[in-house]
């Protein structure tokens, strides 16, 4: 496991993963946030509207239960005097008696905080409860009394309610009696519709929750997914680029292995061939100068001349394998020279053109072009059955274009098609102008071949480096 996990870490890609998901983890984090603070905010105003709604279908309640008590007290107060105890023991008497519901009753206090009605808590009865408050600091009675010599209103306070002994929300409703100097009124308690809001906003809040979570875990489901994805394309991709690289190194032994095969040949068949005629010619010229044949210096020339040839045969293949004119004066005059040669030696009629650079090609690209125009002659003259060659070099807006072209008798078509990906020679053409970022094109018929590989402008130098007469004559 450790393993897996310092691979995992050690993986380039994998971190550029890791990277690119904080962004797509702090947005689903920012969204749930936002979705769950708008769902709670939405959820809070329903829970406010439907409390405001049964607290005033409670108040409504209250106003009519207060209407019933009212007009059944209605003639006697309309008549009484507002000394007459005999109609007010009448009333309270009423009052005291008209009990609905469990906790339900009527209540009656007198201007100067007298209760006189309260049949579910009698012992308030008889007490003045002037600057009567509730636990939570409500003031109860005054303000009863106050809303009443104001023509009536709601209040909402603590109380004990009679059905538990336990203290609950009360909303009351009060009128006033005013010749009486009465503040009669009835309440209704809430807890009910309390404990109703309180359980929808826990309902809320649960389901708030659960969508939060079920984000969460869409989001963590989601990048493990895209995770494993990637996880999986990426092991793909190494095994297919290490298969590729594989490829690419029995290539490159492949080309290595050739090209030694092929210094091999001419120096065995080349140079070891002159230098045996050269042994054997010095071996007869000694014999004859013992002898004191006169023929000894024929020998020794006919040696010299062998050994000549030995020293160009050399340089041949020094200038194969690195022409050092390339190094020296550019590619222009290395192309010249190769092309020059490689006339001489197979009697295909050459011709080599070119124009002077405003900049001189960098290394990289001098070596790749000099190297594919290698490649296309040793096709040329081992394949093409050419009777006429003709390499063209110049410089342009959009860098350096090498074209060669001659009348041989074509290329295999599944070798070529502009995308050159079989034959040895061909693939290493293709890969060291794409090294360059360039462009390599071939075009091929029965009446013959014309490579062009082209290199960007970016491997040129600047002109401020090649203002000389030398530079300029030098690509």
């Amino acid at each position: 496991m450790r393993r897996l996990r310092d691979h995992l870490w050690q993986n380039y890609g994998q971190k550029l993963f890791l990277t690119a998901t904080l962004p797509l983890i702090l947005a689903a984090v920012v969204i749930s946030v936002l979705v769950t603070l708008e769902a709670r905010q939405l959820a809070e105003r329903e829970i406010r509207n439907l409390e405001q709604q049964l607290i005033a279908a409670k108040r409504a309640e209250l106003k009519n239960y207060l209407s019933i008590a009212r007009n059944a007290f209605f003639n006697i107060y309309g008549r009484a005097a507002p000394d007459d105890e005999a109609a007010k023991l009448l009333v309270t008497q009423i009052l005291s008696a008209m009990l609905y519901g469990r906790d339900g009753y009527f209540f009656v206090y007198d201007y100067d905080g007298n209760n006189l009605v309260s049949p579910r808590q009698t012992k308030l009865i008889g007490n003045n409860w002037t600057g009567r408050t509730d636990p939570n600091g409500t003031a109860i009675t005054d303000e009863l009394i106050r809303l009443a010599r104001s023509g009536g209103g709601y209040h909402a306070y603590d109380s004990v309610k009679p059905s538990t002994g336990e203290a609950a929300r009360m909303v009351t409703y009060v009128i006033g009696l005013q010749d009486w100097r009465w503040a009669v009124g009835t309440g209704v308690f809430i807890d009910d519709v309390l404990a109703t809001v309180a359980a929808s906003r826990a309902e809320v809040e649960t389901r708030i929750r659960q969508t939060f979570l079920y984000i969460g875990a869409t989001t963590l489901a989601t990048l493990l997914l895209v995770f494993g994805s990637g996880l999986f394309i990426t092991m793909r991709e190494r095994r297919l680029a290490d298969a590729k690289l594989k490829k690419l190194t029995q290539r490159v032994f492949d080309a290595q292995e050739e090209e030694r095969g092929r210094v091999a040949r001419e120096l065995h068949d080349g140079i070891s061939q002159i230098l045996v005629g050269v042994r054997y010619a010095l071996d007869t010229a000694r014999r004859r100068l013992a002898s004191g044949d006169m023929r000894a210096a024929d020998t020794l020339d006919s040696g010299i001349d062998h050994l000549s040839g030995a020293i160009q045969e050399v340089r041949r293949i020094s200038r194969d394998l690195r022409p050092g004119v390339l190094d020296d004066l550019g590619l222009g005059p290395a192309l010249k020279a190769l092309t020059e040669d490689f006339g001489k030696r197979t009697g295909i009629e050459t011709e080599f053109d070119t124009v002077v650079f405003r900049n001189r090609l960098d290394d990289d690209a001098k070596i790749a072009l000099y190297r594919v125009a290698q490649e296309a002659l040793t096709n040329v003259e081992r394949h093409s059955g050419a009777t006429r060659l003709s390499i063209d070099l110049r410089g342009h807006a959009r860098g350096a274009t090498l074209r060669i072209a001659d009348n041989g008798g074509g290329l295999d078509q599944s070798k070529t098609n502009n995308t050159p990906s079989s034959g040895l020679g061909l693939r290493n053409m293709q890969e060291r102008i794409e090294q360059l970022e360039g462009n390599l094109r071939i075009l091929s018929s029965k009446t013959g071949t014309v490579i062009e590989a082209t290199v960007p402008l970016s491997h040129l130098l600047p002109p401020e480096q090649a203002t000389t007469p030398e530079t300029k004559a030098s690509a």
